[in-house]
């Protein structure tokens, strides 16, 4: 269904519309009509773009501290194995007791860090609400 409309529009608006209604295949009500809806689309388009603006450059931000935070860890991560690997000695084959100790104390290490994640719970959380500062 069409709806006839009353508009004014400025002089030079009216001239250019003209013009392009004389072109073959030209229809004012249709040049009109496509212009004010591709219009319309883009002004919707633009108060969605304004109102996930702040959200996205938020979450943008969020996504950049945890990036820092990930390198800050790895770091730590990787400056600490490499001091272990320096200071320790290594063990001799023959030292099986030691081996094993140590085999013992990774298997907990992985089980207390499964523990960890599935609970979790976070070790520099805990010391922080300790106010130990470490």
């Amino acid at each position: 269904m069409k709806v006839r409309q009353n508009l004014y529009i400025d002089q030079s608006l009216s001239d250019a519309l003209e013009a392009l209604a004389l072109r073959p295949g030209g229809n004012k009500s249709r040049i009109v009509n496509e212009a004010l809806g591709a219009w319309l689309a883009r002004r919707a388009t633009k108060e969605v773009d304004d109102l996930l603006k702040p959200r996205l450059d938020r979450i943008s931000r969020e996504i950049g501290a945890c990036r820092r935070d990930v390198e800050v860890v790895l770091e730590a991560l990787s400056l600490f194995v490499r001091y272990q690997l320096t200071v320790t000695a290594p063990l001799s084959e023959a030292d099986t007791a030691a081996r094993a100790v140590g085999n013992e104390r990774f298997e907990r290490f992985i089980a207390q860090l499964g523990r960890q994640i599935a609970g979790g719970k976070r070790t520099l959380a805990a010391a922080d609400a300790d106010g130990d500062g470490r």
